[in-house]
C-alpha cells in the first residue's frame, strides 16, 4: 500500500525495454548527440506542435534550476507560489544554479499563483535600482504541490500579465502528464499555446527511470544553454539512456496514459478517505495527490499496518482551514503502479 510518492514507483515495461534496446550493447554518440535524444526532441516538437529545443537531464532539481538560470540574472528575482517545490524542497539549489537570483514566494488563498496574485506582488515590489530586486520570471508548478491543476485560462492570463511586464513564464512540469490527463487537453494547449516560455518536463514521476527535460518554446532563451548544463555537471555522457526513455514515454502518449491511471486511483482513494469520520480532505483532488487531515494516532496506525504516506506541512493547508489539536496534514500520492487492490486494503484498514 504505497502512497508515499510517485518517485518510489518502478519503471514501466515499455520504457524498461527501450532502455535495454538502446543501452545494452553497441555504440552511440554521447552528450546528447545520439539518435535517441535527437528522436526524442523531434517527438517533443510533434507533441507540442511547434519547434522546441530540448535538453535531457537526470534530476528535476537540475531541470528546474538550470531553466531558471536562463531566465534570471543573479541580481533578479523569480516569483513563485509559497508552496512551490522550488521554494520548499529544492534546498538553496535555485540560488546556487542562478548564481544568486532570489525566489519571491507568494501565499495565495486559491492555492495557485494566479494573474491577480502576480499583479498584486508586482505592485508591492519597491523599485529603486540598483538597490532593490527586480523580477525576471514567474514559475508555476503543474500540477501544483497541493494537487490542484491550473486551467488553460489561468495559465494564459498569468503569462499575458508576465509578458506585459517583461517577465518570462517557467512551468515546473514534474507532474505535467497528470495535469494533461486531468484537463483532457493537448500538451500544447496548457504550455506553449498558453504562453509558457520554458518547461521543466518530468517523466520520472510517471513511469520513467530518471528522465527529465528542459524544453524551450521561446528558442532565443535556449542560446548557450548547453554551456549551463555542462558547467553545472549535468551533461550526461551516455545520453541515450535519457533519450530512449523519453522516446518510449512519448510514444502513443504512454506517459499521459500512466498519469491518467494514477489520477483515477487518487480519486478512488479520496472517496475512501473522505468516508472516514475522522478524516477531512484539505484540497480538491484534481490529479494524483490527495491531501487529508487526520488524527496523528490514525496516521500512526496506518503506517504501522503498512500504508506508506507522509505527514505534510501545516502551512500547506488552505487559508482558514482549522487544524484541530491532535491532527496533522497527510499527503497520499498515487502512481502509475498503484492499483485498486491497494485502495481497497486502505478501506479495509479504516473500517476497523
Amino acid at each position: 500500500m504505497n502512497f508515499g510518492s510517485d518517485n518510489q514507483a518502478g519503471v514501466s515495461a515499455p520504457i524498461l525495454d527501450a532502455i535495454t534496446e538502446a543501452c545494452a550493447s553497441g555504440v552511440a554518440s554521447s552528450y546528447g548527440n545520439d539518435v535517441w535524444c535527437q528522436r526524442a526532441e523531434q517527438q517533443l516538437a510533434d507533441w507540442f506542435g511547434q519547434p522546441v529545443r530540448a535538453f535531457f537531464l537526470t534530476t528535476g532539481t537540475a531541470a528546474n534550476c538550470l531553466a531558471l538560470s536562463a531566465l534570471a540574472q543573479p541580481w533578479q528575482a523569480v516569483i513563485c507560489h509559497a508552496q512551490a517545490h522550488l521554494a520548499t524542497d529544492e534546498s538553496s539549489a535555485p540560488e546556487f544554479f542562478t548564481g544568486g537570483a532570489r525566489l519571491l514566494p507568494v501565499q495565495t488563498a486559491s492555492g495557485k499563483l494566479l494573474a491577480k496574485d502576480l499583479e498584486r506582488t508586482l505592485a508591492q515590489l519597491p523599485s529603486a535600482p540598483p538597490h532593490t530586486l527586480s523580477a525576471a520570471a514567474v514559475s508555476i508548478t503543474q500540477s501544483a504541490e497541493n494537487g490542484l491543476v491550473y486551467s488553460i485560462d489561468e495559465v494564459s492570463a498569468l503569462s499575458a500579465l508576465a509578458h506585459q511586464h517583461g517577465l518570462h513564464l517557467h512551468m515546473d512540469g514534474a507532474r505535467l502528464a497528470n495535469a494533461i490527463a486531468a484537463l483532457g487537453c493537448s500538451p500544447a494547449r496548457i504550455t506553449a499555446q498558453a504562453g509558457v516560455d520554458v518547461l521543466s518536463l518530468g517523466a520520472s514521476k510517471s513511469g520513467a527511470l530518471n528522465a527529465e527535460a528542459v524544453v524551450f518554446f521561446n528558442l532565443e532563451l535556449a542560446r548557450h544553454f548547453e554551456h549551463r548544463v555542462k558547467r553545472a555537471g549535468h551533461m550526461a555522457s551516455k545520453s541515450r539512456l535519457l533519450g530512449a526513455q523519453f522516446c518510449a514515454w512519448l510514444q502513443n502518449d504512454h506517459g499521459v496514459a500512466m498519469a491518467a491511471h494514477a489520477n483515477a486511483v487518487a480519486q478512488q482513494l479520496a472517496q475512501v478517505l473522505q468516508a472516514h469520520p475522522s478524516i477531512r480532505l484539505a484540497w480538491p483532488v484534481q490529479a494524483s495527490q490527495v491531501f487529508a487531515v487526520m488524527p496523528t494516532a490514525l496516521l500512526a496506525q496506518l503506517n504501522e499496518a503498512g500504508v506508506q504516506c507522509y505527514d505534510w506541512y501545516p502551512s500547506s493547508l488552505p487559508p482558514g482551514f482549522e487544524l484541530h489539536e491532535g491532527e496533522l496534514p497527510v499527503r497520499f500520492v498515487a502512481s502509475w503502479a498503484s492499483d485498486a487492490a491497494e485502495v481497497q486494503a486502505v478501506a479495509t484498514l479504516l473500517q476497523r
